[in-house]
């Protein structure tokens, strides 16, 4: 319904403050469809909020969650206080930086993350060596870590300096750490890892820390593509 995230509907209905059809919720899990079914929350009727979507440069050092039990920088404070609730769509782990994308379109965000819609994801990463052509290969070619295989779709050198190589890898998975975890394997140090495009969506110039809403086209570019790998 777009009002508020999982834990926080979790924790409305333990206070008795939620009602279906009249009567008070008790179970988190009970499957509900709106309409026909009516959901109040305080005696207040619930109404589907407007569908938004947005995308941020997430910087490197904060945290793809609502809050932090260590005091950590979130990507909340990042967002306008007074705008409607959105959640993160997958994450970015705390070292990790560029595009994310946020909502409160819960089933779209789903399918964004879904392992089976295989959206590519597009990363540039710094790593602690210079690129050769058999560590190319064995990034496309992947391996078994902790019993998950994993791998590239694609990976291309970018560029180099005298000790690193800027790599461009592309994901069509959405395994946890999967690039640090294969880089990591294979004897790699990953010293910076930036997210650059989701499907056709691009980060652009947008600066660290920014948030805008998705066009109108970049979101139906993303339906579309969305739409393809579903058919293949």
């Amino acid at each position: 319904m777009g009002y508020c995230s999982r834990s926080r509907a979790a924790a409305l209905i333990r206070e008795r403050r939620v009602t279906l059809n009249g009567r008070i919720a008790r179970d988190p899990e009970t499957p509900t469809r709106v309409p026909p079914d009516r959901i109040e929350i305080d005696g207040a009727p619930l109404d589907k909020s407007p569908s938004v979507y947005f995308m941020m440069n997430k910087p490197r050092g904060v945290i793809t969650t609502a809050s932090d039990e260590k005091g950590r920088e979130t990507v909340y404070e990042l967002l306008d206080p007074e705008g409607r609730w959105v959640a993160p769509v997958g994450r970015l782990d705390k070292a990790s930086e560029g595009l994310l994308l946020l909502t409160n379109d819960s089933e779209w965000a789903a399918r964004i993350t879904d392992p089976d819609s295989h959206l590519d994801k597009t990363y540039h990463v710094q790593i602690d060596c210079l690129a050769s052509p058999e560590l190319l290969a064995a990034i496309e070619k992947g391996c078994f870590v902790e019993g998950e295989s994993l791998r590239a779709k694609r990976v291309r050198s970018l560029r180099h300096g005298a000790k690193n190589s800027w790599l461009e890898i592309v994901l069509d998975e959405g395994k946890n750490r999967q690039i640090r975890r294969l880089l990591e394997a294979l004897d790699v140090r990953v010293l910076r890892l930036v997210r650059v495009s989701i499907g056709p969506l691009l980060l652009g110039d947008l600066p660290k820390g920014g948030v805008r809403a998705l066009k109108t086209q970049e979101k139906r570019e993303i339906d579309l593509a969305l739409k393809r790998t579903s058919l293949t």
